[in-house]
């Protein structure tokens, strides 16, 4: 199947060939024709699957078939859950309508000149990208009015649910016109989105080509097992140093453990940056903007940091730790393999990760391939009964107010939290001397039990900070 046979015009499909597109992805194949045809549409599918030309080249072909207007109203309204995917779906919006010269978009998101987006408003706009919150901050100064909308798309709606946006949205969409056409873009269809869809969709076409368990067939999944931080260290260096590479964008958990490795790898001579929640938006858009324009080679982020991101340069996804849940790992490795490109997902993993990786091979549905790397085999070689055992005889979990039994008892351990202040404050990080010495592993030999205790602390220094 081709642009051309799904009913894409000729001046939008020049713009797609010098974009670098040859043929529709399958959800762009199954949305176009129906979204040219006006109807309401619920579309559930993954980042990366090409979803913003799916609901955005059929709207540039409608705004080109109609008359223009002296009308400074927005005619199409896209609402995104954060100011990066905003900006991205502009960004590509431009280069799908380069041969559309009248075209103006305007985005209105926080973070950027408030007076800018002002000016951009007082003009005719045939597309806003927005927000909701600062869409709603625009409406309420009457500087925006919503009363010529004739298409709306709602791209990422259970990510706008999950952070709080719902009266928001509510309340843009009491304020278009009621036989506007409205488009729903969502990686899941639960409770949630169908109750909001009841609300302002009129018989919507339900389109699902993909689960949240997709496997991503174009993408290469492998696991390098580690004895510690330490050695993930090693193995990182070893996968960054490959020709293959492009780019990389460098899970961790936290974002402590984020500055951590970024500020590791940029001592080992890697173009590097972290992206996390604690950076201000100034902060995150130069790193982003670095990323896009590879002034930076790896990007090493946190889950929330990292969605939404679209960079089709990106080559390899890192698991420097799994996550929790399943479906992040499915959120994470769709970072690389963008646009029907390869690309390859690899996770660096302890044997006490292992029961993670478990739940990730049982929700995708596929048995994740182990690898060495010659010179790097792990030397902790338990098995995950074994783990499994010892983690059910010794069970502790953690909490914010400190350590409990699988009975939830309080546990005090005060002069381990010294010992750890003291060779916090005093000895380099685990992994910045992973990554400069091996010299340590004969004396590892000799060490009192109390200097183990120490080292299993400093291997695990990336879970201590705050998840976010």
């Amino acid at each position: 199947m081709s642009f051309e046979k799904i009913g894409i015009n000729s001046n939008i499909l020049s713009a797609l060939k010098t974009s670098g597109f040859v043929s529709p992805t399958p959800v762009q194949e199954a949305t176009i024709p129906q979204a040219l045809s006006g109807k309401d549409l619920i579309v559930s599918a993954q980042t990366g699957s090409g979803k913003t030309a799916a609901f955005m080249l059929p709207i540039l072909q409608m705004l080109s078939q109609k008359p223009k207007s002296n009308n400074i109203n927005p005619q199409v309204l896209v609402l995104t859950p954060t100011r990066e995917l905003a900006l991205q779906i502009t960004k590509a919006t431009a280069s799908y309508g380069i041969n559309m010269p009248w075209l103006r978009i305007a985005t209105i998101v926080g973070g950027m000149p408030y007076r800018n987006q002002i000016r951009a408003l007082s003009k005719r706009v045939d597309i806003l990208v927005a927000t909701p919150g600062r869409l709603i901050d625009q409406m309420k100064s009457n500087k925006v009015s919503l009363t010529s909308i004739q298409t709306l798309v709602l791209d990422e709606a259970d990510r706008m649910l999950d952070m709080g946006f719902i009266e928001d949205i509510e309340t843009i969409v009491k304020n278009t016109p009621r036989d506007r056409q409205t488009m729903l873009f969502s990686a899941t269809i639960d409770e949630s989105i169908a109750r909001l869809a009841k609300k302002m969709m009129n018989n919507p076409q339900h389109i699902a080509l993909t689960s949240s368990k997709q496997k991503h067939d174009n993408i290469t999944q492998k696991l390098f097992y580690a004895d510690n931080n330490e050695h993930k260290v090693k193995l990182l260096n070893h996968v960054l140093n490959e020709s293959s590479l492009d780019q990389a964008i460098i899970f961790t958990s936290t974002k402590k453990g984020a500055d951590k490795l970024a500020e590791c790898l940029s001592d080992n001579g890697f173009s590097v940056a972290a992206l996390h929640g604690d950076m201000n938006q100034r902060q995150r858009t130069r790193t982003i903007s670095q990323l896009q324009k590879k002034q930076i080679r790896v990007l090493v982020a946190t889950d929330i940091a990292a969605r939404g991101i679209d960079i089709n340069g990106i080559s390899h996804a890192v698991n420097f730790d799994l996550p929790m849940q399943a479906e992040d790992y499915v959120h994470r490795i769709g970072r690389t393999g963008r646009a029907g490109r390869n690309g390859s997902a690899l996770s660096l993993v302890t044997n006490e990760e292992k029961h993670k990786v478990r739940r990730i091979e049982k929700y995708i549905g596929q048995t994740i391939s182990t690898e060495t790397i010659e010179g790097l085999e792990p030397k902790v070689t338990r098995s995950s009964n074994d783990i499994s055992n010892k983690r059910n005889k010794h069970r502790v979990n953690t909490s914010r107010n400190g350590l409990s039994d699988k009975n939830n008892t309080p546990r005090r351990f005060s002069s381990v939290n010294k010992t750890k202040e003291k060779m916090d404050t005093k000895n380099p990080s685990s992994i910045r001397a992973a990554s400069k010495s091996n010299n340590n592993q004969n004396r590892k030999q000799n060490t009192s039990k109390r200097n183990n205790f120490k080292e299993s602390i400093r291997d695990n220094k990336f879970s201590e900070s705050r998840r976010i």
